[in-house]
């Protein structure tokens, strides 16, 4: 017999050009399954690759001691709410990354195999290769029944096309994720266009009408699809009630946040509407990270990438009192200075990572919560920004308890580890039974 893809069978409210998909509710399952719904399936596992540039100051972000934590080191403060899920991997390195031959580019390379493992070819031009990355690998396995196998988002935009760093492409330096070997995924960095894609319909004709009119009207997407809401709620217990206001609720308040953020564009004679980028990163990181949160709540992704910037940033970060570029301020020279600027921009960009993780604690699955049922891997591919080193690179894996990952420790690993000893292991831990991925020699033990 035929099988239907799952997203085609979940919940979905929908109006003229929207599409919200929802979190599993028992009760709106048609009767003749509620008996095939009893006991409820096990949660599905999801997985997240959070990318961050430029190195770290490693002795504000590396536990003093091997095992349990007991004390945060400064840098992951921000994560003392979830300790106990936070695992951080000291050792690990990115073979792929140094030159092997090719002279500098430290920085292209260190994001182009932050995910693959594989030595991106030299070029500036035609012919980009590098390696099919953890993400798409993951997404061909565990993301083909949801309706995105996968999203790929970031907070600072870059081009593809030109040299960005000693004669790379910027295509490494400005991606992550990789479809194949010679095409990179790209990543969106508009919060309100991940909003429309997330919840707008299949047809683009009415996905255009549904903009235009909520653009109009000043309209909420939800006051597209109130009526089917109406429908479904009447259908509904108290607990799932509960959990349906909570999730509409969550979508307004990002459409509101959006709506203050940014520049605005005029539509037509009179009419603005927002960009949806906020100049300040703190609220666009956090729009993002609610934005990805939702999706794999409602399993409308399994499989995320999030690049906080692209590798060699310059950005400064007023928000934080910090005006020097964050690419120059990592040559510190050993500056104590500017290693502690460094360090201040290392806990800021964490405190965006507190809050993405905290949100998917919040959110109950299964016997635990939406964190328990994720695997959030954090860091970057250059250890010591001042040295462009590509091993001890700071890296910490998050939540998957529920697949038997043991927080509150800190783990270091025999010097140049495979960092892709890590991604083999979580692919495991999802039933994604390979050999070897990038240059992983097999998989990292002791999660």
């Amino acid at each position: 017999m035929k099988t239907t893809p799952q997203f085609e069978r979940r919940t979905f409210l929908r109006g003229l050009g929207a599409s919200v998909a929802l979190p599993f509710l028992e009760s709106a399952l048609p009767r003749s399954l509620w008996a095939a719904a009893s006991p409820p399936a096990a949660p599905p596992l999801r997985m997240a690759f959070l990318f961050i540039p430029n190195g770290a100051h490693m002795p504000a972000w590396t536990p003093e001691m091997e095992g349990a934590i007991t004390k945060l080191p400064t840098t992951l403060e921000p994560l003392a709410k979830l300790r106990d899920k936070v695992t951080v991997l000291s050792g690990l390195a990115q073979d792929t990354g140094w030159a092997h031959g090719d002279g500098a580019g430290d920085h292209a390379r260190s994001a182009a195999t932050f995910l693959t493992g594989v030595h991106p070819k030299k070029t500036d031009g035609k012919g980009i290769q590098a390696g099919i990355s953890v993400d798409q690998l993951a997404a061909q396995h565990i993301g083909r029944e949801t309706r995105f196998a996968s999203l790929e988002v970031g907070c600072e935009d870059g081009k593809l096309a030109g040299s960005c760093d000693s004669g790379y492409s910027c295509a490494y330096s400005n991606n992550i994720s990789w479809r194949s070997a010679t095409e990179p995924a790209g990543k969106e960095v508009n919060p309100r266009q991940l909003f429309d894609r997330l919840f707008g319909g299949a047809d683009r004709e009415e996905q255009t009408q549904s903009r235009a009119k909520r653009d109009l009207e000043r309209k909420s997407i939800l006051d597209l699809v109130q009526q089917d809401a109406r429908s479904l709620r009447r259908q509904l217990g108290k607990d799932d009630k509960q959990k349906l206001d909570e999730y509409l609720a969550g979508v307004r308040e990002i459409e509101k946040r959006m709506d203050s953020a940014g520049d605005r564009l005029l539509v037509g004679d009179n009419l603005v509407r927002p960009k949806g980028v906020p100049k300040d990163f703190g609220k666009h990181a956090a729009l993002m990270a609610d934005l990805l949160v939702l999706a794999m709540q409602s399993d409308t992704t399994r499989v995320a990438s999030w690049m906080f910037a692209n590798e060699g940033s310059t950005r400064p970060y007023r928000e934080i009192d910090i005006k020097d570029g964050h690419h120059p301020l990592s040559h510190h020279d050993n500056d104590p200075a500017k290693q502690a600027k460094i360090a201040k921009i290392n806990r800021y960009h964490v405190e965006q990572l507190a809050y993405f993780l905290e949100r998917l604690d919040a959110i109950p699955q299964g016997e635990g919560t939406l964190l328990d049922h994720t695997m959030v891997v954090y860091g970057g591919g250059i250890g010591d920004g001042n040295a462009h080193n590509h091993n001890n690179l700071p890296v910490l894996l998050a939540g998957g308890t529920a697949v038997g990952i043991q927080g509150g420790r800190h783990l270091l690993h025999p010097k140049d580890t495979p960092l892709m000893n890590l991604y083999l292991a979580m692919l495991h831990k999802a039933g994604v039974k390979i050999d070897a991925i990038g240059d992983s020699t097999g998989p990292l033990a002791n999660l």
